[in-house]
């Protein structure tokens, strides 16, 4: 067998089968096509809007809050750091539960003992335990949700929402935080 042919035979032996992609974009592609498909993206709430969707929703030390599409965890640690208060972040997408442990464990043990996140859906997810919910997802994704929140969430349960509202439900208070707007309904008593 002439070299240039055993050369050939042996790179093919070792070389996975790309299909006209090299190796990188290989990997790349499988781990795109193993990622979940995202309501909505990931954009971080600045801080100083998750200070201020912490403080018109009222949190106190006895509040547990539930930060549904939590991204990186900022206003669930936030939250435990600011208030002494317990925290669940949700996400679909495993890198920003990555992401909120993370910060979460450079916030210290007194505010990791308090937090808690989890790779879930929000359409899925036991939500009912909040005293208070945040939120910054899409208009379509809250109107989604939104039967849900009223049928599961305790009376006297807060709702804060970054940027978009609730559609019909109009929000209680409203309040601007450098150019965000952030909506806050209380979930109220059910008439039997």
């Amino acid at each position: 067998m002439n070299l240039l042919r055993r050369r050939f035979i042996v790179a093919a032996a070792v070389t996975p089968p790309t299909f006209g992609l090299g190796f990188s974009a290989f990997a790349q592609r499988r781990s795109e096509e193993s990622r979940p498909t995202l309501d909505v993206p990931f954009v971080p709430t600045p801080m100083p809007v998750v200070d201020g969707m912490l403080a018109l929703a009222g949190v106190t030390r006895r509040d547990l809050v539930y930060d549904l599409g939590c991204g990186d965890g900022r206003i669930v640690v936030r939250a435990a750091e600011r208030y002494g208060c317990r925290g669940v972040g949700v996400d679909l997408d495993p890198e920003r539960i990555r992401e909120a442990k993370a910060n979460a464990a450079k916030a210290g043990p007194n505010v990791q003992e308090l937090v808690r996140f989890e790779v879930g859906d929000v359409f899925k997810f036991d939500f009912s335990p909040a005293t208070v919910v945040t939120m910054y997802l899409l208009p379509s994704v809250n109107l989604k949700l939104r039967p849900r929140l009223l049928q599961e969430l305790q009376p006297g349960t807060r709702i804060v929402s970054h940027s978009f509202d609730m559609g019909d439900w109009k929000a209680e208070r409203t309040q601007q935080v450098q150019n965000s707007t952030i909506y806050l309904w209380t979930i109220p008593k059910r008439t039997s």
